[in-house]
């Protein structure tokens, strides 16, 4: 995957080892955490991903994020559903997450209704859950 100029740029102070992964599932956004960041995180770094039902279809969201010293520094949300309604909800749902999550401690993630989506919320709260558990040391 080729980064551009200022992905590049917020990346430099993330372990190398952290920079393979996959092209984003949707729009994503990334950023380096802070130094005042815990070093002693209760979570191992890494890129997680896991599935959160919501609805009563159901429908579900996939999640993968990238913790680093317990801060998300990167998430991205894939959006597999077939209907055209909930598809247009999924991916509004998934563009609007990165600006409300990334830079945030993982224990601090729970998002209410965005970008008009009232059920995506409940998916991707339930696969945050999954992840912690995921990340625990």
């Amino acid at each position: 995957m080729r980064l551009s100029p200022k992905h590049a740029a917020t990346l430099a102070g993330v372990s190398a080892s952290l920079l393979g992964a996959e092209a984003p599932v949707a729009d994503a956004q990334t950023v380096e955490p802070s130094e005042a960041a815990s070093k002693a995180s209760r979570y191992a770094d890494g890129v997680y991903t896991a599935t959160g039902q919501y609805g009563g279809l159901p429908s579900s969201l996939v999640v993968r994020v990238r913790l680093v010293r317990g801060i998300v520094a990167r998430v991205e949300v894939g959006t597999p559903a077939k209907d055209p309604t909930s598809l247009g909800y999924q991916k509004r749902f998934a563009a609007a997450v990165p600006a409300v999550v990334v830079g945030r401690p993982i224990d601090q993630v729970k998002v209410s209704k965005l970008a008009g989506a009232s059920g995506c919320p409940d998916g991707f709260n339930a696969a945050i859950a999954k992840i912690r558990a995921q990340a625990a040391r």
